[in-house]
């Protein structure tokens, strides 16, 4: 067995959040204060973080080629992890991202308010093949209007 590293990793993520303005904007943010838990059995201890708050649902999603979802909010703060291909997001900001595997994104653009006709975010498809996603929706907001949501 290695030689457990006594100090709790980090691990970033995109976190998308409603402004004090109430635009939405993305910007990276980090998962802290991991504990050593063991996933059972006789598994050896490996650093873990339970999110707070009840899910309510866990979807794959495919972004076909070309897809695009115009100017929406985040349904429910959620977690999307991309699998395979890739996709964009695009704040009311102006802040345009590229997600792919091994990416993480926190989303919570909850009552943003209108600009031009648009409130949320844009998102959508990028590159020649399909994405596939992780989606893990909750059912209540956690920390809104921050960019670091988890930082408790």
């Amino acid at each position: 067995m290695a030689e457990a590293n006594k100090t709790s990793p980090t691990v970033p993520f995109l976190s998308m959040w409603t402004t004090p303005e109430g635009l939405s904007s993305i910007g990276p943010s980090e998962l802290r204060n991991f504990v050593q838990g063991s996933v059972g059995g006789k598994a050896s201890p490996l650093w873990m973080k339970e999110m707070p708050g009840r899910v309510e649902k866990v979807l794959f999603n495919v972004m076909e080629v070309g897809w695009e979802g115009e100017w929406h909010e985040s349904p429910k703060p959620q977690w999307i992890v991309p699998l395979s291909g890739r996709w964009f997001i695009e704040t009311q900001d102006g802040t345009r991202v590229e997600m792919g595997p091994g990416d993480i994104h926190w989303g919570q653009d909850l009552d943003t308010r209108d600009v031009d006709g648009n409130i949320g975010h844009r998102s959508g498809q990028v590159g020649p093949d399909a994405c596939v996603q992780l989606m893990v929706q909750f059912a209540e907001p956690h920390n809104t209007g921050a960019i670091h949501p988890f930082d408790s």
